[in-house]
This record gives structure tokens, sequence and C-alpha cells, in this order.
């Protein structure tokens, strides 16, 4: 049997299951996986973070280096997210260069962090127009088990919550933890014969037509969306999955996250 009528079968497997009120793992319809963090696991980043979400497991580690601000922003830092999608985390990545999915998964966390100011970029600036910490936040997924966006934002906030900064000059809470004022998360639903599901494994995403990623602030505002697949959805469908993804953040950030002083 091909490849493409195999793929065919499981996802019609999905949507008959999902159909019958049921999914793999007799999971709820608005149940995540099991979530794990490991902290501090990188012992050269200045802040780190292993996430866990049922069989999907990404690492995030936080490095500032010393550089020059851009030209039209000179009493800022930078921060720059970078995403790296390893053949061996599954057989749908490709070595070489960043590729579309590695993009977009970056860019997904970056918009969080950005949207909500999690990191005060003016005290990124060390002398206007001439030096600036530069902050890599890198994604590095070691197996994709489905919804690596949610797995990837935690993980970037848990590292970002017990980052260092590696020069006292950058003294913003009276020793060298670096100033996190927010914990954006991702929550990421897909629509299957007409049901929201929550935290989607692989076979799910890839039965799914629509998808939608929520990103929120503490106090429930929101700092992103993100709209994919070919399928359109109703109004009435993305409030709720708003609704949705602003209360399962407050589940997992009250779980595993730190208040933001």
């Amino acid at each position: 049997m091909g490849l493409e009528i195999m793929d065919d079968v499981r996802k019609d497997s999905v949507r008959n299951r999902i159909s019958e009120g049921y999914r793999e793992g007799d999971r709820d319809f608005r149940e995540y996986r099991e979530i794990s963090i490991e902290k501090d696991v990188a012992m050269k980043a200045e802040g780190s973070a292993r996430v866990k979400i049922g069989n999907t497991d990404v690492l995030v580690g936080v490095k500032l280096d010393l550089g020059e601000p851009f030209s039209d922003s000179p009493a800022v830092g930078v921060i720059i997210t970078n995403a790296e999608l390893v053949p061996l985390a599954s057989p749908e990545f490709e070595s070489g260069p960043p590729n579309e999915k590695s993009i977009q998964l970056a860019r997904v966390v970056d918009r969080g962090i950005r949207g909500s100011e999690t990191v005060d970029l003016e005290k990124l600036c060390i002398v206007e127009g001439e030096k600036v910490w530069i902050m890599f936040i890198d994604i590095h997924v070691l197996d994709n088990g489905g919804n690596l966006v949610d797995a990837a934002a935690l993980g970037a906030i848990a590292a970002l919550q017990n980052a260092r900064v590696p020069n006292e000059r950058y003294d913003l809470t009276g020793d060298d933890t670096l100033s996190v004022r927010d914990t954006p998360l991702a929550v990421t639903m897909v629509e299957i014969e007409g049901n929201i599901l929550v935290d989607p494994d692989c076979n799910e995403e890839n039965a799914a037509t629509s998808k939608l990623t929520v990103i929120s602030n503490a106090d429930g505002s929101l700092s992103g969306l993100q709209k994919s697949g070919s399928d359109s959805m109703t109004e009435e469908t993305i409030l709720e999955m708003v609704e949705i993804g602003i209360e399962k953040a407050g589940e997992i950030r009250e779980k595993f996250l730190k208040t933001p002083s």
C-alpha cells in the first residue's frame, strides 16, 4: 500500500474516532497530554528549559552576547529567535538550512514574546548606539509528537525565567537574574468533524484542515493568533477557541511558571 494511501487511512481513522466522541489515549477533547518541564539543562546557555508534552520533546536555550544595536533602534537590545528541526526528531524534517516549518515555529514563539513585551528591550541597552545585549532564543526539537508550538513557547518562557545575565552592568533585580515581565503562552487547537481539540498530536494535526494557535498573557490579553490550514473557521469557532486558549494557558501558567514580579 502506498504512503499516500496509508496517510489517508490514518486521517480517516482519526476523523472517525473524533466523530464518535473520543480521541487516541482516551483524552478529553480539551485535555493536554502530560506536561513536564526540566530547567537549567544546557550548561553553556544563560537559561534553558526542556519541555515535554506527551512524546513531543523540545529544548530551548537563551544566550546573551554583546553586539551593536540596529541603526533604527539604537537604544534597545535585540531578540533573535531560531528553531532547529533535526531529521532525528521526525521523518518529515530534512537536514540543511531552516525551512518554512522551522521559520514559522520561531516566528510564532517570537511573536508572543514581543507582543507581550516579556523582556524590556530598553534595559538590554548598555551604551546607546554602540553596545547592547543580543538575546538569542534557540529552539531545538528533539522529538516531534505534534503541537511543537505550545512546547516551544512554554520552553522559551521557562528558559527566560531562569536566565542569568553574564554582566554586572545589566543589574535589574539586585542580582544577575533576567527580568521577565510577562508569561505569554501558546495554546494550539484543531477543528475535526466540528469538534475543537486542544493539544493535537501528529495524527490529529495531519487529519485537521484548520488549526489556530492562541497566544495569551498572564492578564488574559492576547499577544498573538496564528491560523493555518486550508479550511476557514466561523467567527463563533474562533471566539470559542480564544476563550479555551486563554483558560488553558492560565492552567499551565499556574502549574509550571513563576509569577512575574
